[in-house]
């Protein structure tokens, strides 16, 4: 079993930034790709960038060139970089593990284990 604890998520100003973290317990991190997920009001979750064990990446077409998403094995921790943030960045994010750590799913189902959840507010 894994555990995952968000962090870092909070207000914030149309283009500024904001960082999410990640932490991994009952596992090593080396062993699980990783992935974000976002849930707006009235939507459902959506998929927002993964990362394989070998940091192969991919994103959602909404945010790419602003959000980088990244791994530590060493201190088994992911976090999610967030910038020129916009209005319709606000949502709850989730921080999500896959056991088939070689690929980058994109869908809820394919992640085994589920942070909390982050709640991220961008102003106009």
């Amino acid at each position: 079993q894994a555990r995952l604890v968000e962090s870092g998520g909070g207000s914030v100003q149309a283009g500024g930034s904001l960082r999410l973290s990640c932490a991994v317990s009952g596992r090593t991190l080396s062993s699980l790709a990783m992935g974000w997920f976002r849930r707006a009001p009235g939507k459902e979750r959506e998929f927002v960038a993964g990362v394989t064990w070998s940091n192969n990446t991919k994103y959602a077409e909404s945010v790419k060139g602003r959000f980088t998403i990244s791994r530590d094995n060493a201190k088994n921790t992911a976090a999610l970089e967030m910038n020129s943030l916009k209005p319709e960045d606000t949502a709850v994010y989730f921080c999500a593990a896959d056991t088939q750590n070689w690929r980058v799913a994109v869908t809820r189902g394919g992640y085994d284990y589920w942070g909390q959840g982050t709640q991220v507010t961008v102003s106009s």
